[in-house]
């Protein structure tokens, strides 16, 4: 097991995403973001079944980086309560996981 993560968050517009995406990995706080345009999500908000066309975001970082990330997100974010979900990643290639150690220290 690694302590490195993917980090999830959907995104209002493709704008917004770049914007979040430039600046995690400008400070630091992610080794990369890919953006997936054409997410389509459906859920309930404030009792009313949505359906809401996104972006998402799979940052790539390290478990010690999650809390400032989060802040981060949550501060550039035009929702009320942003999806920002990380999951652990059990193995990753040793390169690639000394790449994101590098690139968030």
């Amino acid at each position: 097991m690694t302590d490195k993560i993917i980090v999830f968050v959907t995104c209002e517009t493709k704008e917004q995403a770049e914007k979040i995406a430039d600046a995690v990995v400008t400070d630091k706080l992610a080794a990369c973001v890919n953006t997936l345009p054409g997410v389509r999500s459906c859920y309930v908000w404030k009792g009313k079944l949505t359906w809401s066309d996104e972006v998402l975001l799979l940052i790539k970082t390290t478990h010690g980086r999650f809390d400032q990330l989060k802040e981060r997100v949550k501060a550039m974010h035009s929702y009320e309560v942003p999806e920002i979900v990380a999951v652990r990643i059990d193995d990753a290639d040793a390169k690639y996981a000394g790449w994101i150690d590098q690139a968030v220290s």
